[in-house]
């Protein structure tokens, strides 16, 4: 899978990287048992800090979608145990890039905030 890094975004490196990890996981791009790059190799091709990988790897790790064999490398696990949680990551992850669109083109926190719940209530009076 080719991570896509936005270096003009203002959002942290890091959190691009693990939410395109998980992003890739939860649509299947990533599978179970898939070995990632080893952080220095995809440090180099990203051409970003090998602690900036490192903390994506740990957090992901800690998460429980990640596992680090020493010797071995860094392996997916099986997301379908945690499904409905990798599910509503990518949820948050939609709608975060959503919140985000909508404060570039001006909408305030209160704007945005009436418009998901007007759209949830007309999406569940269905």
């Amino acid at each position: 899978m080719k991570f896509d890094l936005n270096f003009q975004s203002g959002i942290p490196i890091y959190i691009q990287l693990k939410e395109q990890i998980k992003y890739g996981m939860a649509r299947g791009h990533l599978k179970p048992g898939t070995q990632l790059p080893t952080v220095r190799k995809l440090a180099i091709d990203l051409r970003i800090n090998a602690n900036t990988v490192s903390r994506v790897y740990s957090e992901l790790e800690h998460e429980g979608l990640l596992a680090t064999r020493k010797g071995k490398g860094t392996f997916v696990l099986d997301h379908n145990i945690s499904h409905q949680r990798n599910d509503i990551e990518v949820l948050k992850t939609e709608m975060e890039n959503l919140v985000n669109k909508a404060r570039e083109l001006g909408f305030t926190p209160d704007e945005i905030s009436s418009l998901f719940s007007e759209w949830a209530k007309r999406v569940s009076d269905r």
